[in-house]
């Protein structure tokens, strides 16, 4: 498997929700979107470490003793704090979103006729986070190299330096 497949898991206990959501973001992004109708299932494929999580804030349908969307969010976060997680509810009440922002959801999106339009724009937020960050974190390995040879420079040019001070007093 290739080490730079990008994914997108969808966490919810409504099946045609998932299915909906998968079909109208695979229109329109080349991740790979994985589905799961409980968080415990996604927590055992984190190993394949997903940009994005989609994540229902309610997942207790099919499982009574299921976690709910906060509890996975929370060891998501610890886990694989890098996954940027989004939490989808279909309650708009203020005490979910903060609930989701305090535990590090990068964003709420209320299940409705623009949800789905409202996570394209997110995903397109986060995609362009993820590509900064790669940015990043490539100059930053420049500068290390950089550094290192720059060291090396100094080092030689300092050995040479003392050897040629040495030769000429002999």
């Amino acid at each position: 498997m290739a080490t730079d497949a990008r994914y997108i898991f969808l966490v919810d206990d409504e099946p045609i929700q998932n299915e909906m959501l998968k079909d109208y973001l695979s229109e329109r992004f080349v991740y790979n979107i994985k589905t799961f109708d409980n968080g415990e299932e996604a927590m055992k494929n984190m190993h394949l470490n997903p940009e994005i999580v989609v994540l229902d804030y309610h997942l207790s349908a099919h499982k009574a003793d299921a976690k709910n969307g906060v509890e996975i969010l929370k060891m998501l976060k610890e886990r694989h704090p890098d996954s940027q997680v989004i939490m989808l509810s279909g309650q708009d009440k203020i005490e979910v979103a903060t609930d989701s922002m305090k535990y590090g959801a990068y964003d709420y999106v209320v299940k409705g006729e623009t949800a789905f339009s409202r996570m394209e724009n997110i995903l397109n937020n986060v995609s362009e986070l993820h590509k900064v960050r790669t940015i990043n974190n490539a100059y930053k390995k420049t500068i290390v190299l950089l550094s290192v040879i720059i060291g090396i420079i100094i080092l030689a040019a300092l050995y040479l330096q003392f050897f040629t001070d040495a030769f000429s007093h002999m």
